[in-house]
C-alpha cells in the first residue's frame, strides 16, 4: 500500500471535553465517509491548552471516556486514528500523550512529548509548560499497514534530531500533532514542518486546532502536509476544517534516488546516537 488517503482534523476546541470529544467524533465520521485510510486529530483536542485545564482535564489510560470513544470509532470503521494528544495521568504525574489506534481500535503506539514548550517571547507570548507536564523520553516510531510512522507532539518538530533518528528507524511519514501560537506559528510553523520534510526526505504532516478567539491561548491552526521535496501540498487557514489528501510513499524512493542525502550523510565523522 503507497498510497494512503489522509484526513486532517482541524476542530475547533472549546472548554467542554463532552462537546470536544462529540467534535472529534462528528470530523472522523465525515473523514470516513470520504474513504480515508489515516485520520489525525490535533495537540489537546479534548482540551484548552492551558496549564490549568491539563490538570483538570487529565485522564488515565485505563480510565479515559477520549480513549475509548476514539477506541471505538477506529474500530467500527477499521481506520486508523492519531489520537493527536491528550493530558495523561499516570500516578502523581501529567504527560502530554498521543495515541495511535489501528484498524482494530488497539493502540499500537503512544508517545509523549519530549521537548516540553517553555517559552517567553518578550511582550508577545510566555508559556512553560514544565510547570504542570511531565516530558517524556521515548522516540516513538508505529509499524502500520502502509509503513511506518514517526510521532512527535508540537514542540518536538524543532528539534531536527529526533526527526532523523526517527527516519533512521525506518519512518516514511513524520507526524506532528501540534499547537504553535500566533506568534512562533506566523513566523515557524510552515518553515519548520517543510525543514524537517527536506531533511529527512519524508512526508511531514502537522495537525493545529482551529484558531478559538475566545480562548486564553490562540492556535495559529494551518494544519499541513508536506511532501519529501518540501512542498506544500495541503494546508487549512486558521479555521475549523477538515483536510482531504492523497499521497504516495513512491515519492520518497524517487526523491532519495535523485537526491541520496541519506546515503551520503558521513556515518564515518559524525552520527547521532540514541541513548
Amino acid at each position: 500500500m503507497t498510497k494512503i488517503k489522509l484526513a486532517l482534523c482541524q476542530m475547533n476546541v472549546v472548554d467542554n471535553k463532552k462537546e470536544n470529544i462529540k467534535r472529534a467524533h462528528s470530523m472522523i465520521k465525515e473523514s470516513v465517509s470520504k474513504n480515508v485510510d489515516f485520520i489525525i486529530l490535533p495537540e489537546m483536542f479534548n482540551c484548552p491548552y492551558s496549564n490549568d485545564k491539563f490538570i483538570e482535564y487529565g485522564e488515565k489510560e485505563n480510565n479515559s471516556p477520549t480513549l475509548n470513544e476514539i477506541s471505538e470509532l477506529a474500530k467500527t470503521n477499521k481506520v486508523y486514528i492519531l489520537a493527536g494528544s491528550i493530558p495523561e495521568r499516570e500516578e502523581n504525574k501529567l504527560y502530554n500523550t498521543s495515541y495511535l489506534f489501528d484498524k482494530q481500535g488497539n493502540v499500537i503506539a503512544k508517545h509523549r512529548k519530549m521537548h516540553l514548550f517553555d517559552i517567553d517571547v518578550k511582550g508577545k507570548v510566555t508559556f512553560k509548560e514544565s510547570d504542570v507536564l511531565t516530558a517524556g523520553n521515548k522516540v516513538t516510531v508505529a509499524e502500520t499497514e502502509f509503513g511506518k510512522i514517526g510521532i512527535g507532539i508540537c514542540y518536538d518538530i524543532r528539534f531536527p534530531e529526533l526527526a532523523r533518528i526517527m527516519v533512521e528507524n525506518g519512518a516514511l511519514i513524520l507526524v506532528y500533532p501540534g499547537a504553535f501560537n500566533m506568534t512562533t506559528g506566523s513566523s515557524h510553523w510552515e518553515l519548520l514542518f517543510r525543514s524537517r520534510a527536506i531533511d529527512n526526505q519524508a512526508f511531514c504532516i502537522g495537525v493545529a486546532p482551529a484558531l478559538n478567539k475566545n480562548a486564553s491561548y490562540h492556535s495559529y491552526g494551518h494544519s499541513i502536509i508536506v511532501n519529501p521535496w518540501g512542498k506544500v501540498i495541503a494546508q487549512a487557514s486558521e479555521k475549523e476544517s477538515l483536510i482531504i489528501s492523497e499521497i504516495d510513499l513512491n515519492e520518497i524512493k524517487k526523491i532519495r534516488e535523485e537526491l541520496p542525502l541519506i546515503k551520503n550523510k558521513r556515518n564515518d565523522i559524525y552520527k547521532i546516537i540514541l541513548r
